[in-house]
């Protein structure tokens, strides 16, 4: 059986997709993340790829090849605006944003700002720290000039104590941190608070540096074209 044009031409999609994803050649180094300027490239090529992919379904007449290579066109543009947008918008907090221990991450097709829950609140506070005020602020500013985002707020833990009050503490800090950029004048109706309790650790709860890890507070910044 022969391999239809549209079959070959996704497979190639999802292979130039892949190596863009997984090069560590391409990876700046010390960061494990792609430099800047490739993530609209790589936007762009996931973007292509998954137009081609709904291109070529939503055909009808049977013409998927057409509608295959006019949804890779119009995915690949959309792909590569969102990733010259977020590559634009790190840049911006990363001068904005001054406090030693603040991460901000650019996956491609959004932003993830990392902030410790140790320079967030005190030990079992959900008030946020007068001096993040300053950094949260500036976040506040860089949203309202970016309004193309929906932003989600989830808070983390370390697994000492209750599930069940980590859970709750992990919400609160969340919201907290949601009230401040409100009364910095972002909407609520662009953000979402989430607790994950102790349930998504990124470093081992067994040594107190893992758990100073998973104590955090992550801001994602998400494109609303994603």
């Amino acid at each position: 059986m022969m391999i239809s044009k549209v079959g070959t031409a996704l497979a190639l999609c999802s292979a130039v997709i892949l190596g863009a994803c997984t090069d560590p050649g391409r990876l700046t180094p010390g960061t494990g993340l792609a430099p800047a300027g490739e993530k609209t490239a790589n936007g762009a090529l996931i973007g292509a790829g998954a137009g081609a992919l709904l291109g070529a379904l939503s055909r009808g007449d049977g013409n998927r090849d057409k509608g295959a290579l006019k949804g890779a066109v119009i995915g690949g543009a959309i792909g590569a605006g969102v990733g010259y947008s977020l590559d634009r918008q790190e840049a911006q907090l990363r001068q904005q944003l001054n406090t030693p221990g603040v991460d901000i991450r650019n996956t491609g097709d959004r932003l993830i700002v990392t902030l410790p829950q140790d320079i967030l609140f005190a030990s079992g506070s959900t008030a946020v720290s007068p001096a993040l005020q300053t950094d949260l602020g500036a976040l506040a500013r860089n949203i309202q000039a970016n309004p193309g985002t929906t932003i989600q707020i989830v808070g983390h833990t370390d697994s000492d104590g209750s599930a069940e009050f980590n859970q709750q503490l992990s919400q609160g800090r969340a919201a907290a941190v949601g009230d401040v950029l409100a009364g910095q004048g972002v909407p609520y109706a662009r953000m979402q608070t989430f607790g994950r309790g102790e349930n998504q650790p990124v470093a081992s709860n067994l040594n107190e540096e893992g758990k100073r890890q998973n104590r955090r507070v992550e801001i994602v910044i998400l494109p609303d074209a994603v």
